[in-house]
């Protein structure tokens, strides 16, 4: 499906406030409430428009800990990083190229978490080996490209 610069402002606007209403972001792209819900239903049916969510200071819930694990395997490694994306506390599992085979980035409310998370990875079938990096400060953490 091929996005317009229309789509693309519906998307950033979504992005920064997934709240608002059609009509409100008809108003202010000067456009028909139509033709904003059925460009919204259009992205959404195509897949591009995943779910709507909010923002979560994790910090605030108890989550201060963040986790960027590294993992090597051996084989079968879509099948770990889908086992591991489907862990509570995981909010990213990536697949990169390099000397590491996945990265994941997790949030947990004490050390005995993250303990407990890292060593039932070390233990799964076919992980060589997991690099744990805890994140001291936070600068930015935000995946809208708005």
């Amino acid at each position: 499906m091929n996005i317009d610069k229309i789509d693309e402002k519906i998307l950033k606007n979504l992005m920064v406030d997934a709240r608002v209403s059609a009509r409100q972001l008809a108003l202010k792209m000067g456009m028909s409430t139509v033709t904003i819900l059925s460009r919204i239903k259009k992205l959404e049916k195509e897949k591009i428009i995943k779910g709507y969510t909010a923002l979560i200071d994790h910090e605030k819930l108890g989550y201060d800990l963040t986790a960027i694990i590294e993992v090597v395997a051996n084989k079968n490694i879509v099948d770990i990083e889908e086992k591991i994306s489907k862990i509570d506390n995981v909010c990213g599992v990536y697949d990169v190229t390099g000397n590491t085979d996945t990265i994941i980035i997790a949030k947990f409310k004490e050390r005995s978490e993250l303990s407990t998370f890292v060593k039932s990875l070390s233990s799964m079938a076919n992980v060589e080996n997991t690099i744990t990096h805890v994140v001291l400060n936070t600068t930015k953490e935000d995946f809208r490209l708005a």
